[in-house]
């Protein structure tokens, strides 16, 4: 038999939440993101589920060809766009829409010989200060693509540093970038989930939700559950072994906790090297039987500790479920110090995946 930890995926809720973000972008389309093995969850898995979507963002070459060598027709953007020349005529062959973030960048395509036009995203940085073209630089660079053989349509782009924050939004990026691409009558992508579930005014032609498409709230103080999100993953273990733990007795590595009373305790088969946060301490939240408990003590990398003393009926066995259905994956991150980006990306590829 099996090692009990499982990742269910629930591909039902990713067509749940992709129509949620569909009503919310209105009139423009919507670019699925779906780098990161799709947030963990599978990329096929994910992009078969979203299918509904009218294109995908990825991150490497390597996602995009997966996605079209399984029958994808749909528009496929690179968030990084190229990074070196020699991948130019891959990109033109998939039929793949880099983002230029860089002057180089648009120089090496504008220069390029291939066999077939690219249509870009041109990226200006409005105040996130990671990647894009100074918004001063934007016209000219725009000018260069757009006269080169290499280039065929331009799409423009920015990203939004606290569209999650409601005391700064977004109101000062989308200042600048209207004023840095005044004149230029192109379509844009400018919303990520924050922002397309806070601001409508940031829709533009494309929007990109990607947290949100996986069940999960892009904001501190809210859950996916709250936001009218289902959750995409559920993982679940069970309880390989239960013991009393004396008042005055420690558990597990440092003996970091310390038993105020006499109690149960019980063994979870999932640890660090499965992808759950070793630095979850103890009181991060877990469902035993759907009731519930805490964790104790340190994860370590195969196991983690928690407290069977208010679950009497659990038993060796017992289902535990460290997040998904019943159980926030932003409340897990919450108690961890991290967020739920950082949870489900993390998934080792030893756990036994499942779709639902």
């Amino acid at each position: 038999m099996s090692r009990p930890l499982v990742a269910r995926i629930d591909t039902a809720a990713l067509a749940h939440n992709l129509g949620l973000a569909r009503r919310l972008a209105g009139p423009a389309r919507i670019l699925a993101v779906v780098k990161a093995n799709g947030y963990g969850h599978g990329l096929l898995r994910v992009a078969r589920a979203l299918r509904a979507a009218d294109g995908f963002a990825v991150l490497t070459l390597g996602e995009a060809e997966t996605l079209r060598a399984d029958g994808f027709s749909h528009p496929i953007v690179l968030l990084e766009g190229f990074f070196h020349p020699d991948e130019l005529p891959a990109i033109a062959h998939w039929r793949l829409q880099p983002v230029i973030h860089r002057e180089d960048q648009a120089e090496i395509l504008a220069r390029a010989r291939l066999d077939h036009r690219v249509d870009v995203f041109v990226k200006v940085d409005t105040g996130m200060h990671r990647l894009g073209l100074h918004p001063k630089r934007l016209q000219e660079v725009v000018a260069r693509l757009q006269e080169a053989e290499s280039v065929g349509s331009v799409t423009l782009m920015t990203h939004f540093a606290s569209a999650d924050e409601a005391e700064v939004g977004v109101d000062e990026q989308m200042q600048a970038f209207r004023k840095a691409s005044e004149g230029l009558e192109l379509p844009a992508s400018l919303a990520n989930s924050a922002a397309l579930m806070r601001y409508p005014e940031t829709q533009g032609d494309w929007v990109r939700p990607g947290i949100m498409l996986y069940g999960a709230s892009p904001f501190a103080n809210q859950t996916g559950a709250g936001l009218g999100l289902l959750p995409a993953m559920t993982l679940e273990s069970r309880v390989i072994a239960q013991r009393p733990l004396r008042k005055g007795e420690a558990v597990g590595y440092g003996g970091s906790f310390v038993a105020a009373k006499d109690m149960r305790i019980g063994i979870v088969a999932c640890g660090y090297a499965d992808g759950y946060p070793r630095h979850a301490g103890t009181g991060t939240p877990v469902l035993v039987e759907g009731q519930h408990t805490r964790t104790l003590g340190r994860v370590s990398m195969d196991m983690l500790c928690i407290d069977l003393t208010p679950i009497p009926n659990a038993h060796v066995g017992s289902l535990v479920t460290l997040w998904g259905e019943g159980l926030p994956v932003e409340e897990v991150a919450a108690s961890a110090g991290t967020i739920a980006y950082e949870l489900l990306t993390a998934i080792a590829p030893r756990v036994r995946i499942e779709e639902t």
